[in-house]
């Protein structure tokens, strides 16, 4: 193989590859990219038997082939180098391959393309075309309520639930669930449904630049989103999700209005003498005011009082400050409400005034 490309060209598909390739696996040739070369343009590919990505830019090929190189290495090379064409050749063994530009020139080993594994194919319809921004704003709001024990499998993913007129996430690690609907269209006619791994989430994400819209479609035991010349293959997690509609509470007759931005600086500054282990913060609620309060006994207490309309029964009600803090970092709306119905109860956070999708944080209080 012998081939020039533009640096800026090169690196912008590196980057995107890197979160696909382990750091540290058992299987070498997973740590490089497979690079193939013909006519104007060369394809890049990176997998973790999981989660895989494909790409391509153009090249002047000077000589078709196919090799693989460390996906690190090769990416920090390219980032270094001047903003110029770049030479990669591989030497007549074939057992290493030249990357130059300007002055520099380097050699890095090479393992056997053959050795590389053949990823799976597209089923061939795409299902839907989900609009890229909406499809983003899904993955940020729901992501972070994923499970984080390797256990339980089947929580290890955002549910996504395609309709004629909406697309839904769901993620939950038992303790609390993020539900979002946004009000837009996918462009099919039935319902489909998928679990999304937490890795191809991220992924997607990064592959949506600018709010391009993502084809989808899936296999028999894969799931296949192709954005700007881009495809993600994903391995499906082949569980049956929890029955999320029963989770939210209908009967949460309590509620109060915050600032979102005053409530998220208390909760951050309460926080910090709250239990390591625990991070627990209490919501004191009284007439028109809320005392957000946490202790540490071998460290110290801090409370903080924000005014507030009620004119409610008074409580105290204990969540994980992590939890509260994951949904106000994502809601884009001034004002947030906070339902509830006594302090043992499934409590409902939400955002005041969202325009075009419905997005619903349900949260379990602590015990303490």
């Amino acid at each position: 193989m012998e081939l020039v490309v533009r640096k800026n060209d090169l690196l912008k598909e590196l980057s995107l590859l890197q979160g696909i390739v382990e750091r540290k696996n058992t299987i070498p040739i997973l740590a490089n990219v497979l690079l193939d070369a013909a006519k104007d343009r060369v394809s890049l590919l990176a997998t973790d038997l999981d989660v895989g990505l494909r790409s391509q830019c153009e090249a002047s090929v000077t000589k078709a082939g196919t090799l693989t190189l460390p996906a690190k290495k090769l990416f920090e090379i390219v980032n270094a180098l001047p903003d110029t064409d770049i030479r990669i050749e591989q030497d007549k063994g074939g057992k290493s391959v030249t990357v130059a530009a300007d002055r520099f020139e380097s050699k890095i080993q090479t393992l056997p393309a053959s050795e590389f594994p053949t990823p799976p194919q597209e089923s061939g319809a795409v299902e839907a075309t989900l609009p890229g921004a909406a499809l983003k704003r899904m993955i940020s709001h729901t992501r972070f309520a994923i499970t984080s024990e390797d256990t339980r499998y089947f929580l290890n993913g955002s549910k996504l639930v395609l309709t004629p007129d909406t697309m839904s996430m769901i993620a939950t690690d038992g303790h609390r669930m993020a539900f979002i609907r946004m009000n837009e269209s996918p462009g099919r006619t039935v319902t489909a449904e998928a679990l999304l791994p937490r890795k191809t989430l991220n992924e997607v994400a990064r592959l949506i630049d600018g709010g391009a819209a993502v084809e989808f479609s899936q296999g028999e035991n894969h799931l296949f989103f192709r954005a700007e010349g881009r495809l993600l293959i994903s391995r499906k997690i082949d569980a049956n999700f929890p029955a999320y509609e029963r989770v939210i509470p209908k009967t949460n007759d309590k509620h109060i209005e915050f600032d979102r931005d005053r409530l998220a600086a208390a909760v951050r500054r309460v926080r910090l003498l709250s239990n390591e282990r625990s991070k627990a913060v209490k919501f004191a609620i009284a007439r028109d005011q809320v005392d957000i309060t946490s202790s540490t006994p071998e460290v110290g207490e801090a409370h903080e009082v924000l005014a507030v309309e009620y004119d409610g029964a008074a409580m105290q009600i204990c969540f994980n400050a992590d939890y509260i803090d994951n949904f106000l970092s994502v809601v884009e709306t001034e004002q947030v409400r906070l339902e509830f119905k006594d302090d043992v109860s499934q409590a409902v956070v939400r955002p005041v005034g969202a325009d075009g999708y419905e997005y619903v944080y349900v949260i379990m209080p602590m015990r303490i």
